[in-house]
C-alpha cells in the first residue's frame, strides 16, 4: 500500500525521479566537480542540453504543439519532440493536456498547477502527489493527428533515457573515456534535468506570484523580467495568458525572449510558418483597460486611507486614461482599416498615411506609458 498523506497519494515514479535526481545534484555533481574538476567541453555539453531541451520546451511543447501559435516543418517537430522527451516532463500529449487545463481553468480547482493552493503546490507538489483521478486527454485531438507526436509518445521513456541520458554520456565518453562519460552524464545529464524542469516550475509557481500585471488582472498570471532571464522568455506570463495564441510571449523589441527570436529565425529559414501575432490594437486596448480597472479600484478601495494629493493624482490619471481611450477609438476608426490595407503592399509604406498612421500609434503607445507611469508613481498604501 502507497503511502498516503490525508486527501493525497504519492505519485512514487515520479517523487522517485524528482528527489533522485535533485539529491544527485546537489552531492554526486559537487563531488564529482571537486575529485576531478570540470573543463570547457562539460561546460559546453551542458549549456547545449540546457538550450536544447529547455527551448524543445518552450518553443516545442508551449508555443508550437499546446498554443499553434506557428507551424513548423517536421524536422524542427522532431527534434523538440526528442530533446523535449530529454527534459523528462513527460509526454508532448499529457504536458499540452495539462497545458490548456491550465489555461482554461486558470486558477480554479482544474487547474492541475493552480496557485490558489500554494506555492509549493504549483511548483512541484501537483507532480508528486494526486490529489484528482488523472483527467482524460480529451484536449489534445487536434495532436493525436500528428504521427510524430504519437511516436514520441509511443516510445517516450526510451527517447527521454537515450537523449538526456546516455547520448551526453557516450559524448563525454569520446572525449575522455569514463571519467568523461560520468562527468557528463552527471552535468549534461543529471544536473541539466534538475535545471530545466525547475525552470519550468518556476514559470507555474513564481511566474504566478511575482511581478505585475499590465495586461489583465483576471487571473495571477504576471510579468517578470528577470522570471524571463531564467526561462528562455516565458517571463512575460501576463502576456501570454491575455493573449495565448500569440507566438511571443516578451511582445516589445527589448523585452528578453530566446524562444521568440528562435522561431523568428526560423521563420527566415523556412522551418516555420504562420507565425501569429496579436494586433498592436488589441494590446494596446488590454492596457488601457487594465490601468482604469486600477484607477478606478484605488478611488473605490483607498479614498478614506489616501492623501489630499495621492487622490489628486488618480483622478488626474483616470482623467487622462478616460482622454486616450477616447483617442484611440478614434485613431482606430479613422487609421485601422488603411494599416491593414497599405500593410500588404510594402511599396506604400513610405505613403504619407502611412507614416501619419504610423506616427499616430507610436504617439499612443506613449501616452499610455506615461498614464501607466504616472499610476506607478502613487504611494503604495493607494
Amino acid at each position: 500500500m502507497p503511502f498516503r498523506i490525508p486527501g493525497t497519494q504519492i505519485n512514487w515514479t515520479n517523487s522517485s525521479f524528482l528527489i533522485g535526481t535533485g539529491l544527485a545534484t546537489i552531492t554526486a555533481v559537487p563531488y564529482y566537480l571537486w575529485k576531478v574538476g570540470i573543463d570547457w567541453f562539460q561546460v559546453a555539453l551542458f549549456l547545449a542540453f540546457f538550450i536544447a531541451t529547455g527551448l524543445s520546451i518552450t518553443l516545442g511543447y508551449h508555443r508550437l504543439f499546446a498554443h499553434k501559435a506557428f507551424k513548423a516543418a517536421w524536422p524542427v517537430r522532431f527534434l523538440t519532440l526528442v530533446f523535449g522527451a530529454a527534459a523528462f516532463e513527460n509526454c508532448a500529449l499529457a504536458w499540452v493536456s495539462d497545458h490548456r487545463r491550465h489555461h482554461k481553468h486558470t486558477d480554479h480547482d482544474d487547474d492541475p498547477y493552480d496557485i490558489s493552493k500554494g506555492f509549493w503546490h504549483a511548483h512541484i507538489g501537483w507532480i508528486l502527489f494526486k490529489i484528482n483521478p488523472e483527467p482524460p486527454w480529451d484536449n489534445v485531438n487536434d495532436l493525436r493527428k500528428d504521427r510524430l507526436v504519437m511516436w514520441q509518445d509511443k516510445y517516450y521513456v526510451t527517447i527521454a533515457v537515450t537523449a538526456g541520458f546516455l547520448l551526453p554520456a557516450a559524448l563525454g565518453w569520446l572525449y575522455n573515456g569514463p571519467v568523461g562519460a560520468l562527468g557528463a552524464f552527471l552535468l549534461a545529464g543529471v544536473a541539466r534535468v534538475t535545471a530545466v524542469q525547475h525552470m519550468t516550475f518556476f514559470i507555474n509557481s513564481l511566474c504566478h506570484s511575482v511581478g505585475n500585471r499590465p495586461y489583465s488582472s483576471r487571473t495571477s498570471a504576471r510579468d517578470s523580467w528577470i522570471m524571463a532571464l531564467f526561462t528562455f522568455g516565458e517571463g512575460y506570463h501576463n502576456y501570454h495568458h491575455e493573449f495565448q495564441h500569440d507566438y511571443r510571449n516578451g511582445v516589445k523589441w527589448w523585452q528578453f525572449d530566446p524562444t521568440k527570436w528562435t522561431i523568428w529565425v526560423l521563420h527566415k529559414l523556412g522551418m516555420a510558418s504562420e507565425l501569429r501575432r496579436v494586433d498592436d490594437s488589441k494590446i494596446i486596448s488590454a492596457q488601457l483597460s487594465e490601468a482604469q480597472r486600477r484607477v478606478q479600484e484605488h478611488l473605490q478601495t483607498s479614498a478614506d486611507r489616501i492623501n489630499e494629493r495621492t487622490r489628486e493624482l488618480l483622478h488626474a490619471s483616470a482623467e487622462r486614461l478616460a482622454e486616450i481611450n477616447a483617442r484611440w477609438n478614434e485613431l482606430k476608426v479613422h487609421y485601422r482599416e488603411q494599416v491593414d490595407a497599405l500593410k500588404k503592399d510594402y511599396a506604400h509604406k513610405t505613403d504619407e498615411k502611412w507614416q501619419e498612421a504610423c506616427h499616430a500609434l507610436e504617439e499612443m503607445r506613449r501616452e499610455v506609458r506615461q498614464a501607466v507611469a504616472l499610476l506607478d508613481r502613487l504611494p503604495a498604501v493607494a
